[in-house]
């Protein structure tokens, strides 16, 4: 019974790492978007998009307004957006996304945890080959009134749809960069919160076996464990 118990507990306070994890890179998000276009998110598409989701993630309304208060705040400091690129173990590629007030400490901080995780940090550029750019947007199956999915990914194409895929609780939409926003406008015309992102989509994947796709993920969840850190994205299938 003692057992159970600490297991559940651990699974709980798991949860609520994450939640909190989560608040926090949508509170950087937030206060980001309101340094650079103002606090009204009609006329600020990123902050429209953080808000969004915020509400996915059942973010509570007054931590969403308490970030926006904070960054109109002029204590309030700037965060720095910087992208690292390095490889982990096996040669698996790493993009890493970070918000910083203070550059010299998530670089060096950023360093170690390759070092540390058996990987390399490398140069800004160095992986663009093997990542680009989309629009990601994820959307609860549960939270759609299509009864016919091929009638929704229909709906999609004239706002830049290049990919459609589904597992067991939600539907993926992927665009290009530069459609982002048209298919941003396009979700919220029909009424849907998605949560929605700009990531790093791997162009090849590497496949490892499962003692060394560990080494890779354990140097991702290193980095993920970051203060300073917003995502995090590799290439191992």
């Amino acid at each position: 019974m003692g057992r159970m118990f600490e297991k559940r507990k651990h699974k709980m306070f798991a949860r609520f790492d994450r939640m909190a994890k989560q608040f926090t890179k949508l509170g950087k998000e937030i206060a980001i978007a309101v340094k650079m276009s103002g606090e009204n998110p009609d006329n600020n598409p990123r902050l429209r998009v953080a808000i969004q989701n915020s509400k996915a993630v059942n973010m509570p309304k007054d931590r969403v307004e308490a970030a926006i208060k904070r960054a109109l705040s002029k204590s309030e400091g700037n965060y720095d957006e910087v992208r690292f690129e390095g490889y982990a173990p096996h040669g698996v590629g790493v993009v890493v996304e970070t918000a910083t007030d203070n550059n010299t400490r998530t670089v060096a901080n950023v360093r170690m945890h390759f070092n540390k995780g058996g990987g390399a940090l490398g140069k800004t550029g160095s992986l663009d080959f093997n990542f680009t750019r989309k629009g990601v947007f994820k959307i609860a199956k549960n939270t759609l009134s299509y009864e016919d999915l091929d009638e929704f990914e229909f709906e999609l194409i004239d706002s830049g749809l290049e990919d459609f895929a589904i597992d067991d609780e939600d539907i993926y939409v992927y665009t290009s960069f530069v459609d982002f926003g048209l298919m941003q406008k396009q979700l919220e015309d029909l009424g849907i919160i998605a949560n929605a992102e700009l990531q790093y989509v791997p162009n090849s994947y590497v496949d490892l076996t499962e003692e060394q796709a560990q080494e890779v993920l354990d140097l991702v969840e290193r980095l993920e464990g970051d203060d300073d850190v917003q995502n995090v994205y590799h290439n191992l299938r």
